[in-house]
């Protein structure tokens, strides 16, 4: 999964009903391209370069795992929803919604279709001073200065005055009043993408399995008889060290934490890989260190029927992972779901993903944060 990076766009609408226009404009970047972060406030401004009705202008910023060239055409596809007819590059328009990427993070882009930062940004009032609001840690990459700076040798002098606040309410982040949330599924099923998105978009400290590097993993598969024990105990080892180590670690600059595994998820495959005899040992183990481990406030189990699985499991192309029988996901799935049932003290959450596709639709990453968001209002009620 590429990296969510933070994209500053400006707004602009002078036709029909100009914060109306915006505010659908909004609604479907968070829908389509990203999820929204902050909102500056609604600014009323002369058209610039041509003479027209007074512009509504605002800036947001979000993240995207979009490449620059395809949220630019996302970006024309909002524009033409919303009635607004093609770009005339020659020349400044009055329009139905102008979105304009102003910034993405400290990247320097010059294309055919695409300058960033934006080559007139510095000299237009009517996207500094949106930007102002979004109090961003942010300095011009070219000419090495903040918002504020450019603000203040700003050419344009013209009437830039506050309309109104945006009724748009970005969304806060879903892990409110929880410390820990740990993401668990099967073999492809998304969790790492979902906590990666999670720990970016919400500012949690993130904890990530490290299979990669286990030795073991590759040889199991092709001989699982052999190499289960070693693995599995290799597995408990490093999990149980690395979430001691990140769990005691309490990070200032971090809402809270996120993991894409939990301990006892060492258990639910040991029970499938093992023979009776090596299982009854390891249990004994993971018993004596399940009882050291902190629980998570939240586990989210993100179900995949076994077919959409495979279809992932081809597509990232790990080469010891080719050869995964359906028999042995089903195994899998069946363990996790026993393991939540049989954990009457767990605030669990269940989510069917089978049908999503939260990388490529930002529609379907939005329905996993409010069943997310849901489940936590629902245990704080209770």
């Amino acid at each position: 999964m590429k990296t969510p990076i933070k994209v500053i766009l400006s707004l602009g609408s002078n036709q029909g009903n100009r914060q109306e226009n915006i505010e659908k404009c909004i609604e479907l970047i968070n829908q389509e391209i990203g999820l929204v972060l902050c909102v500056s406030k609604i600014y009323e401004t002369p058209s610039w370069g041509f003479d027209s009705d007074y512009f509504f202008n605002c800036a947001l910023v979000l993240n995207t795992s979009f490449s620059p060239d395809k949220m630019l055409q996302k970006i024309m596809g909002i524009e033409k929803k919303l009635g607004r007819t093609p770009k005339n590059a020659s020349q400044y328009e009055a329009r139905i919604i102008d979105i304009d990427i102003i910034a993405i993070e400290n990247e320097v882009i010059k294309t055919e279709f695409l300058n960033v930062p934006h080559i007139e940004m510095q000299n237009r009032l009517f996207v500094l001073q949106p930007m102002l609001d979004l109090n961003l840690d942010w300095k011009h990459p070219v000419l090495q200065k903040t918002v504020k700076e450019l603000l203040t040798i700003c050419p344009d002098k013209s009437d830039c005055k506050v309309i109104s606040e945006i009724e748009f309410i970005p969304i806060k982040h879903p892990i409110s009043n929880l410390n820990y949330i740990a993401i668990e599924g099967n073999i492809g099923a998304g969790k790492t993408t979902l906590a990666s998105k999670i720990a970016s978009d919400f500012n949690a400290k993130i904890i990530l399995e490290r299979f990669a590097d286990n030795p073991f993993l590759p040889k199991f598969y092709k001989d699982q008889n052999r190499y289960a024990f070693p693995l599995e105990m290799s597995f408990l080892a490093d999990r149980y060290q690395q979430l001691s180590d990140d769990l005691s670690q309490f990070d200032l600059f971090k809402d809270f934490v996120v993991a894409d595994y939990h301990i006892f998820k060492s258990l639910i495959f040991a029970k499938v890989t093992l023979q009776e005899d090596e299982f009854r040992l390891y249990k004994t183990l993971f018993d004596i260190i399940y009882k050291e481990m902190p629980k998570p406030d939240l586990y989210v189990y993100l179900y995949q029927n076994t077919d959409r699985l495979l279809e992932n499991i081809k597509k990232r192309g790990r080469n010891y992972e080719q050869d995964i029988k359906a028999s042995y996901l089903d195994k899998i799935n069946k363990g996790y779901l026993d393991f939540i049932k049989s954990q009457t003290n767990l605030n669990s959450l269940i989510i069917d993903v089978s049908e999503f596709d939260f990388v490529k639709k930002q529609e379907d990453y939005l329905k996993v944060l409010q069943a997310i968001k849901e489940k936590i209002d629902d245990s704080i009620v209770r």
